[in-house]
C-alpha cells in the first residue's frame, strides 16, 4: 500500500529512533532545512519515513529494525521491514 507523505505520518515515524539510523544520517538530517516540513515531504528523498520515500542514502547496515512497531507501518498494514535498506522494504 502507498504510504502518504503527510506531516501526520512524519510525526508518527520511528525512523529517527531506529538503531540502524546512523550518526551520519542524524547529522545530515539536522543540517537539512526543516523549517518548511510540508515542502520537504514533497522532496524526492528525505532521510525519514523510508516506507513513503525510498531507501536511505546513508544507512548501509541493519542494526535493528523498528518498522513493525511503527504507527505508520500499522496504519498502512505494511508487511515488510528494512525500508531504509531496500526501496519497498524486504520482500
Amino acid at each position: 500500500m502507498l504510504v502518504h507523505k503527510t506531516l501526520e505520518n512524519a510525526r508518527n515515524c520511528k525512523c529517527l529512533q531506529c538503531p540502524s539510523y546512523t550518526t551520519t544520517c542524524k547529522i545530515r538530517n539536522k543540517m537539512s532545512d526543516h523549517t518548511d516540513v510540508l515542502h520537504r515531504l514533497n522532496d524526492a528523498h528525505w532521510e525519514l519515513l523510508f516506507c513513503a520515500f525510498e531507501k536511505s542514502n546513508c544507512i548501509h547496515e541493519n542494526r535493528g529494525c523498528l518498522c513493525s512497531s511503527c504507527a505508520v507501518h500499522k496504519k498502512y498494514a505494511l508487511n515488510n521491514e528494512d525500508y531504509c535498506l531496500h526501496s519497498g522494504g524486504v520482500v
